[in-house]
């Protein structure tokens, strides 16, 4: 006997988006802290945002920020696939977040590997693999405005 659930009914369903959307902002906001671009536009003598200058910081914000946000895709998914995948179908702008997505975090891991001491990668490939997660970041930035204007949703119900 299956229970018919209203769209509302999982909370989960409640407390995705702002989470989702404030890891997003978190994790954008310390990457592109790592560069140096704060600093060098003075953002970073506003009062309060002298942290977005020291790199160390928004190197171990960014390292946390995506260990949680690995956590939070897996719960996510296991959620789908576990209580809502009979009542709800993923759209095709929900395929093209989560490919992004996931490039973005198949990159993160070599971005990862690349600092640790013992592992070296070419120069080219180094090269590569941070442009690359650059550019997947950016594409995820467009494809979530051309979504909100298209009105665009995850999920839909079946």
């Amino acid at each position: 006997m299956t229970r018919e659930l209203p769209p509302k009914a999982l909370p989960e369903l409640t407390y995705f988006k702002p989470v989702y959307l404030f890891l997003l902002f978190g994790m954008g906001l310390t990457g592109f802290a790592q560069m140096p671009i704060f600093k060098r536009y003075y953002i970073a003598d506003i009062p309060g945002l002298a942290w977005l200058a020291d790199y160390y910081a928004t190197h171990y914000l960014h390292y946390i920020g995506a260990f949680v946000f690995f956590g939070f895709f897996m719960y996510v998914a296991v959620i789908y696939w576990g209580l809502m995948r009979l009542q709800f179908q993923l759209t095709w702008a929900a395929y093209v977040r989560i490919g992004t997505l996931a490039l973005i975090v198949i990159t993160g891991i070599f971005r990862v590997l690349k600092n640790l001491p013992d592992v070296v990668f070419s120069p080219l490939f180094t090269m590569v693999i941070d442009i690359s997660h650059l550019v997947f970041m950016m594409f995820l930035m467009t494809f979530g405005i051309l979504f909100i204007i298209l009105k665009k949703r995850w999920l839909i119900q079946k």
